[in-house]
């Protein structure tokens, strides 16, 4: 079987570069380099070995990933047809090389692959700067940061920094993380003598270093939630833990599941409000404080041992996945309706479902009335129990009307009860055909009402006038002109 041997070419320097590493390749006959663009390259040039090198390839690939795969395609092809190769690689073979990765991968029972080990450039940035990665420390390839993402609470390198182009993407990627004014270290050649250079600079600095080349790494130091640009719910949940700890908030403290529930509740309506308004800056403090809500209940639940925060996340995510099979699995789904049918279909499975009417009655009847209304319909439809068109559905509208017109006068409350419960089921039914929550829409009446009715009392009071002292007649009137003040803002804009 070929033999392929990788050895590491270490950071830099030549006494870096192992005695083991140099012997294989006096003794190869074939030595290919990923690249001649390593500062050892001249020594062992100096000591007579003859070297192919992948250059070329880095000028004709699209991108780095075709590059290496290019690479590692050309190392296997050479190594099956010359039976023994030495590829010699910057660093060492398995710390950030995308090329023996790729070769561990492909070329695992076509050739007897041997991994010699080298000093890596990592090990010369710990050393370059005194650091303990014991302290913990994370390694970043910086062409996969939408991937990788730094640890705000250990040390980072960010490897693969080759040219200015990338030091600016790699700061545009840190800068969603950490602020802009963070000092990070930019680090050249580390370990090399008379190329080593280093910078601590702001972040915002970093694609401004001339500097910067294939030698080139940076150094995030620990940062914590101080440095950071956005807190974490790691963050959230660690606050969230010191307030109910001992010595922490007397009042957060006290809290249960109980007497939560009203404040739920509450921030629930307030981010509606939030979006009815179109208040973005509103929508945000809304959505935290909703969320503080989950959070709270999670820490409590965590204290007495039954779940935390991380099983809430992990089932909703799983929840999202399982309920996706037309995203996730083969289930198509091209339309609203198909996405629908095809959530419930997979919750009927999860959940055992058999009938349809459980699923109408695991909707909570702590909902508001015109909202679980709603969703009653909608499900019900879903197996096809709907009117044909909307045509139908307001006629029914009328039906109950009707209806009730026929008992008001009765006195019999509970036939009129229903009969009005009845009337308002309808007009729901009209409200799910024409895609209008009717919970919203009625808030959206509330506040015309509340508003034209101010503009009565502001109008009478400016005539000296209080309300409970005007005839029906009289408001009715300046209820017309606020009606009409409306109607002619709706034309303006």
């Amino acid at each position: 079987m070929p033999k392929l041997t990788v050895i590491g070419l270490g950071p830099g320097g030549a006494g870096q570069l192992t005695l083991e590493a140099l012997e294989t390749m006096k003794q190869a006959k074939t030595v290919i380099l990923r690249t001649v663009k390593h500062p050892v390259v001249d020594y062992i040039k100096a000591q007579g070995i003859a070297v192919e090198s992948c250059d070329d390839i880095y000028d004709s690939a699209a991108s780095f990933d075709d590059t290496y795969r290019e690479i590692s395609r050309r190392v296997l092809e050479s190594c099956m047809a010359k039976g023994d190769v030495v590829f010699a690689v910057p660093g060492h073979p398995l710390v950030a090389e995308k090329s023996v990765e790729l070769l561990v991968q492909h070329g695992s029972g076509a050739v007897e692959l041997r991994i010699l080990p080298a000093m890596s450039f990592i090990d010369a940035i710990l050393s370059t700067l005194r650091l303990d990665p014991a302290y913990g420390l994370k390694i970043i390839d910086g062409l996969s940061l939408k991937e990788q993402k730094p640890d705000l609470h250990c040390g980072n390198i960010v490897t693969q920094v080759y040219d200015r182009l990338v030091a600016s993407e790699v700061k545009l990627a840190l800068m969603e993380l950490y602020q802009e004014d963070f000092r990070i270290c930019v680090i050249k050649a580390a370990g090399v003598p008379e190329m080593e250079q280093l910078a601590w600079i702001p972040l915002y600095e970093l694609d401004r270093i001339e500097w910067v080349d294939y030698l080139t790494s940076i150094y995030i130091p620990p940062a914590g939630s101080a440095a950071a640009r956005y807190k974490t719910m790691e963050d959230l949940t660690a606050l969230m833990a010191q307030l109910r700890a001992e010595g922490g908030c007397p009042w957060d403290r006290e809290q249960t599941r109980q007497s939560l529930k009203p404040y739920l509740l509450e921030e629930a309506y307030e981010v509606l409000d939030a979006i009815e308004k179109d208040d973005l800056t509103l929508l945000v403090e809304e959505l935290g404080d909703l969320l503080l809500q989950v959070v709270f209940h999670a820490q409590i639940a965590k204290e007495d041992g039954e779940f935390d925060i991380n099983e809430v996340i992990t089932q909703i995510y799983d929840k999202l996945i399982v309920r996706h099979p037309h995203v996730f699995g083969d289930v198509k789904a091209t339309s609203e309706s198909g996405a629908l049918k095809s959530w419930e279909a997979s919750k009927r499975e999860q959940k055992g479902i058999e009938g349809y009417t459980q699923t109408l009655t695991d909707i909570p009847q702590t909902l508001p009335s015109l909202i679980r209304s709603y969703k009653v319909q909608q499900k019900a439809a879903l197996v096809g129990f709907d009117w044909d068109n909307i045509e139908d559905a307001i006629a029914k509208v009328h039906e109950e009307m009707n209806e009730l017109l026929e008992v008001y006068k009765t006195g019999e409350k509970g036939i009129i009860e229903e009969e009005m419960g009845d009337l308002l089921f309808s007009a729901v039914n009209v409200a799910r055909f024409l895609k209008i929550q009717p919970e919203l829409a009625l808030r959206g009446t509330i506040e015309k009402f509340i508003n034209r009715f101010r503009y009565i009392e502001e109008t009478a009071l400016q005539f000296g006038k209080k309300l409970d002292k005007m005839s029906l007649q009289e408001m009715d009137k300046l209820w017309e002109q606020a009606k009409s003040q409306n109607h002619a803002k709706k034309d303006e804009n």
